[in-house]
């Protein structure tokens, strides 16, 4: 990823135009005019209800998390592609200890015991992928999409042994008192959750500029070698990265457990690890960014649903891929944009040397 800011903003800029240019075109091959369909979608999706634009909400909530998760583990070097099995992880064990604290537990205390069993959870399975790495040398990208299949039968195992109930693939309820308000917008699925991501957002984009601990993390991932020069232990960040990394997008499962479904269920929070990679590739890595493109890919994806009488919804999904790989697309365009060499100026005709 390029340090320099104004080359990721045109970079972003290049892509969105591109994306909006293709999206048009495919508008236009299935018959539809593209500036109706584009103000359809911006209407219905954001000033036509409250309920689209919680849903926007709720699904940016976890996309975020999720692309914080993976910014993480790149800003030091590492490519966490797990985040679908911490979310899965965080999901499972914020359902059991929801639904075992006892029925008289007061939200004080049964709101900050599942959040911290969601966060465990994946910061586990960080913890994990980043000790076989930096200890037996395994590239993290294996054993993330090995753990992550692992983690996934684990939880439809205990689904079916466990935890559904009457032949459903839906589990018991949590306790009421773990519940998170919604933010009642609609009848939407936001909730307080997207003030818990808000914070993390700031938290992070604190944490990489003003702490020790965030400099590091950037300067290993940035070289190795000059890190151990200056005393870093490279391993030990790696791994706390991964941690860190993990907790993020454990983090993510309390929007679908808490906050919406408040129970397990077969399924819940698909997506959303495989979805955080392109957010944290869209957003650049900068948690600001990163918030900014959950909230694009979730308008995509609930307006895609809103403009399915006019064109196929299958364009919006195309166009949530589309837009992530203009991005990576347009970064050389964006470099060769900025170093290309500047014209001579000219002063009544003479030659001016730059």
């Amino acid at each position: 990823m390029s340090r320099d800011p104004d080359r990721q903003g045109l970079a972003v800029a290049i892509a969105l135009l591109g994306s909006l240019a293709l999206g048009s075109a495919l508008m236009l091959c299935v018959g539809k005019s593209p500036g109706h369909v584009w103000w359809v979608m911006v209407r219905e999706t954001l000033f036509l209800n409250e309920y689209n634009p919680g849903q926007i909400l709720f699904r940016a909530t976890s996309l975020a998390l999720t692309g914080l998760s993976v910014s993480v583990a790149l800003d030091a070097g590492l490519f966490n592609i797990a985040a679908e099995g911490q979310v899965i992880a965080g999901v499972v064990v914020c359902a059991i200890v929801g639904t075992a604290l006892p029925p008289g537990t007061p939200a004080v205390v049964a709101v900050p015991l599942c959040l911290v069993s969601a966060v465990l959870a994946g910061a586990a399975i960080g913890f994990l992928i980043g000790a076989m790495k930096v200890w037996r040398g395994a590239p993290e990208v294996i054993t993330s999409i090995m753990i992550t299949a692992i983690v996934g039968g684990v939880a439809l195992w205990l689904g079916n042994e466990v935890l559904f109930q009457n032949g459903t693939t839906t589990g018991v309820a949590i306790i009421p008192s773990a519940w998170l308000p919604a933010l009642g917008l609609g009848g939407s699925a936001a909730n307080v959750s997207v003030a818990i991501t808000a914070f993390a957002v700031l938290a992070l984009w604190w944490f990489r500029a003003r702490t020790t601990w965030g400099q590091a993390l950037r300067v290993v991932g940035r070289d190795p070698k000059a890190a151990r020069a200056v005393g870093i232990s490279v391993g030990r960040v790696q791994i706390a990265a991964m941690v860190g990394s993990g907790a993020l997008a454990g983090l993510a499962a309390v929007n679908f457990v808490m906050g919406h479904k408040h129970a397990f269920e077969q399924g819940l929070g698909a997506g959303a690890g495989l979805l955080g990679i392109s957010v944290a590739i869209l957003g650049r890595l900068h948690p600001v960014g990163i918030a900014a493109a959950a909230l694009l890919l979730s308008f995509l994806s609930v307006g895609g649903l809103a403009t399915s009488q006019e064109v196929p919804k299958e364009i919006s999904e195309m166009l949530q891929g589309v837009v992530v790989l203009a991005v990576a697309c347009s970064v050389p365009i964006a470099r060769r944009w900025r170093h290309a060499p500047q014209a001579p100026a000219t002063v009544a005709g003479a030659r001016v040397k730059p």
